[in-house]
């Protein structure tokens, strides 16, 4: 396995509806926050309290 590769269940899984989300321990390992509101962000941001302007 190459250190690329996503494990399931380690860095992510699949919600209710089917779509894959991502985990804090993927979130960290990734080094940066993507600013897009991730359900299990590690670095606090919250895109409710970040609104993007328009």
């Amino acid at each position: 396995m190459k250190d690329s590769e996503l494990q399931f269940g380690e860095d992510y899984y699949f919600n209710e509806e089917g779509f894959m989300v991502f985990t804090a321990v993927y979130l960290l390992k990734r080094g940066t926050c993507c600013q897009s509101g991730c359900r299990h962000c590690p670095y606090g941001y919250r895109a409710e309290e970040n609104p993007q302007k328009e």
